[in-house]
C-alpha cells in the first residue's frame, strides 16, 4: 500500500477538531443508531409477523427491500433540500416523519399494508445518510474524514448490538399484552426515540462552522481554513446537472452497490440466519446478534485509522469486501452447527461494516458544494436499490432451495466482484 503526504495538522487545529468531534459525532452516532433500528427491526418482527398474516420468505423479501426503492426515488431531492435549507431543520424533519412511519407498522394487517408502509418509511428517511455524510464535508477535511465517517458509521453496529436484544426482548416480553403481537409492540416502542430526538435535533445541530456559538472567532477561523485549503484542490464541477455526466460518479454507483448488496443481505436476515442455525426464542436471537456488530465497531475504527494514516482507500476497502466474502462462504457451510455459524457471520459482519465508511473516502475525495450534495445523494440512492435486490434475492433463493445457503453464496460472489471494482478505481483519485 502507497503512502501519500497529507498536511501535519498543528496543535491548535488538533484541539480545536477534538472540540467539534465531541460535540457532533455522539449526537450524530445516536441519531443513525435510532434510523438504523427503525429501518431494520423488520428482521426481527418477521420472526412472528410472517406466521401471524401468513407471508411467505418472498414476500417478506419485496417488502424488506421496498424500503429502498421509497428511498431511491427522493434521495437527491432531498440532499439538494438539505443543502439549500440546512442540517438543523431537515435532518430533524427527515426523523420526525420516519418516527411516525415506524410506529403505523404495528397496524399491518396484509402484504399489501406492509408493501406500502415499508415504502412510506423509505421517503420518509431519504436523505438522512447521504444528508449526514455531506454535513461532514462542511466540518471536515479529508485526511480527516475516512475516521469520521467511520465513527458515524459504528451506529450501525452499535443498533445491532443494543437494538437485538432489545427487539428479542419486547417480542417476547410483550406478546399479547393489551391483545397486541410482539412485533406491534416492537414497531411501536422503537419509532418513539426518533420523534424525540428528531425535535432535538432542531435545537442542536447547527448548519456551518459560522453558526456554531460554542466556536470561539480564532477556532472558526481554524476550522473554515482546513475546509477550504481542501475543497481548493478539488476541481468544480461547474454545475449539479454536470454530476450526472461524470463516469466517476457512476463508478462508485456500481461500487456502492456491491456493498450495500453485502450489508442488507446480511443485517435482514441474520436473525433468520441464527434461527436457522439452531437458537431458539426470540430472546436468545436477539442477544446473540450482538456478537456479529460487537467485532465489527472494533474492526471498523481499526480499518479507518490504517487507511487514514497511510492515506490508502482501494486496498483497504478490497481487504474488507474479501473478508466479508469469506465470512459469508463459511455461514453457508456452518449448516446448524450454532457456534461456528456464530463466528463466520462475525466474520462476515466485521468485513462488511467496515467496508462502507471506508468507501466514502472515495467520492468525498472529488466531491464538493451543490455537486457534492447531488453527487453523494446519487450515488447512495443508485446503491441503496441493492437494499431492494438483495433481501428479495435472499428471500426467493430461501424459497426455491427451502435453506439459505445459496443466498450466502451469491452474496459472497458479489462481495468478491466489487473487491477488483475497488482495485480498478485509479489511484490518483483517492490517495488523499
Amino acid at each position: 500500500m502507497a503512502v501519500a503526504i497529507a498536511p501535519t495538522p498543528t496543535a491548535d487545529e488538533t484541539a480545536v477538531y477534538r472540540k467539534v468531534t465531541w460535540r457532533l459525532l455522539p449526537f450524530l452516532m445516536l441519531c443513525y443508531t435510532i434510523a438504523y433500528l427503525d429501518r431494520v427491526n423488520v428482521g426481527f418482527a418477521k420472526l412472528q409477523m410472517i406466521g401471524d398474516l401468513g407471508l411467505s420468505e418472498t414476500i417478506y423479501g419485496i417488502g424488506a427491500g421496498i424500503f429502498f426503492l421509497g428511498y431511491f426515488l427522493f434521495e437527491v431531492p432531498s440532499n439538494l433540500m438539505l443543502h439549500r435549507v440546512g442540517a438543523r431543520i431537515w435532518i430533524g424533519r427527515i426523523m420526525i416523519s420516519w418516527g411516525i412511519v415506524s410506529a403505523l407498522f404495528m397496524f399491518t394487517n396484509s402484504a399489501t399494508t406492509f408493501y406500502a408502509l415499508r415504502f412510506l418509511l423509505g421517503i420518509a428517511e431519504a436523505g438522512f445518510y447521504p444528508g449526514i455524510i455531506l454535513y461532514l464535508t462542511y466540518w471536515y477535511p479529508r485526511y480527516r474524514r475516512v475516521q469520521m465517517v467511520t465513527l458515524f458509521m459504528t451506529a450501525i453496529p452499535v443498533s445491532g448490538i443494543f437494538g437485538g436484544p432489545l427487539s428479542g426482548w419486547i417480542m417476547a416480553s410483550l406478546d399479547g399484552v393489551n391483545q397486541w403481537a410482539g412485533w406491534q409492540w416492537l414497531f411501536l416502542i422503537e419509532a418513539i426515540p426518533s420523534l424525540v430526538i428528531g425535535v432535538v435535533v432542531i435545537f442542536y445541530l447547527d448548519n456551518s462552522i459560522q453558526a456554531a456559538k460554542w466556536l470561539t472567532a480564532g477556532e472558526k477561523a481554524i476550522l473554515e481554513r482546513a475546509v477550504a485549503e481542501d475543497q481548493g484542490t478539488i476541481v468544480p464541477h461547474g454545475s449539479t446537472l454536470a454530476v450526472f455526466r461524470d463516469p466517476r460518479v457512476w463508478l462508485m454507483c456500481a461500487l456502492y452497490f456491491g456493498i450495500v448488496m453485502g450489508s442488507y443481505g446480511l443485517t435482514f436476515w441474520l436473525p433468520t440466519l441464527l434461527q436457522s442455525a439452531g437458537v431458539k426464542g426470540t430472546l436468545h436471537v436477539g442477544l446473540l446478534t450482538a456478537v456479529p456488530y460487537l467485532a465489527a465497531v472494533v474492526a471498523m475504527v481499526l480499518f479507518a485509522r490504517s487507511s487514514d494514516r497511510r492515506r490508502e482507500r482501494r486496498w483497504h476497502l478490497a481487504i474488507t469486501l474479501f473478508i466479508a466474502a469469506g465470512g459469508l462462504i463459511m455461514s453457508a457451510l456452518a449448516g446448524t452447527h450454532t457456534g461456528i455459524a456464530i463466528l463466520t457471520l462475525t466474520i462476515a459482519a466485521t468485513g462488511l461494516m467496515s467496508s462502507s465508511p471506508l468507501f466514502w473516502g472515495l467520492p468525498t475525495a472529488f466531491l464538493t458544494g451543490s455537486a457534492a450534495a447531488a453527487g453523494i445523494g446519487v450515488i447512495n440512492s443508485v446503491g441503496n436499490l441493492a437494499g431492494f435486490a438483495s433481501p428479495y434475492m435472499v428471500g426467493w433463493l430461501k424459497d426455491a432451495t427451502h435453506n439459505t445457503a445459496m443466498g450466502m453464496y451469491a452474496l459472497a460472489a458479489i462481495q468478491i466482484v466489487t473487491a477488483f471494482i475497488a482495485l480498478a478505481v485509479p489511484k490518483s483519485l483517492v490517495q488523499k
